[in-house]
């Protein structure tokens, strides 16, 4: 919980409830169902919390935005950014039942109101999205092909409509064929090691 208030100083008495909730919700549940690695449970709040907010670093969302996180597992980047932006809404998509059975769980514990779960693959399901979210799931052009047609064309952000994606390593190969996709180093928000490769990548859509 330190992390989350050293970069969110700002967050709300009651966001700081529901954050502290996540790692009881986790290890719990992953006793269970196993969404996080067992190594990486206890480090929860630095691997998946925060990374999940790098992207709020990058772009915020506005009230009444809607944001779809592709292939969400446990309920990442999703439900951080849900708790840290309570009137946007969120739209979590696995093909995992039980994936999603977590994410329902953690989303009912925490009393979140903005989140919406379907158990599907993302190209079957409807609806157009201000930002398509997402942690390293696919390479680019299959995350784009199975996106495709899911942005809204009128943008109301800062950075127009398009695709928020944590990514790692080296992207140079990857990204070759999308030279208009931007890279925002998450070592310029966190001065934590684990972010000394992880990056958020933009491409507008």
């Amino acid at each position: 919980m330190e992390l989350i208030e050293k970069y969110f100083p700002d967050i709300s008495s009651n966001q700081k409830t529901q954050f502290a909730a996540l790692q009881d919700l986790y290890a719990d549940w992953n006793i269970k169902i196993n969404v996080v690695s067992r190594k990486d449970i206890d480090q929860l709040y630095l691997r998946h919390v925060l990374h999940s907010l790098g992207i709020a670093k990058v772009q915020g969302f506005l009230p009444n935005a809607s944001i779809l996180d592709v292939g969400t597992g446990g309920g990442f980047p999703g439900i951080p950014l849900a708790i840290l932006f309570p009137q946007t809404q969120f739209t979590l998509v696995d093909s995992i039942g039980k994936k999603i059975k977590v994410v329902d769980e953690v989303v009912d514990g925490l009393q979140l109101t903005n989140v919406k779960s379907i158990h599907s693959r993302v190209e079957d399901i409807g609806g157009k999205f201000d930002f398509i979210v997402s942690r390293a799931v696919a390479r680019m052009d299959a995350f784009t092909h199975w996106t495709q047609g899911k942005i809204k064309a009128k943008s109301l952000h800062n950075l127009p409509n398009g695709i928020l994606y944590l990514k790692g390593g080296d992207l140079s190969e990857e990204l070759a064929e999308f030279p208009e996709s931007k890279l925002f180093s998450l070592t310029d928000y966190f001065t934590e090691n684990f972010f000394e490769t992880k990056k958020v990548v933009y491409l507008r859509r």
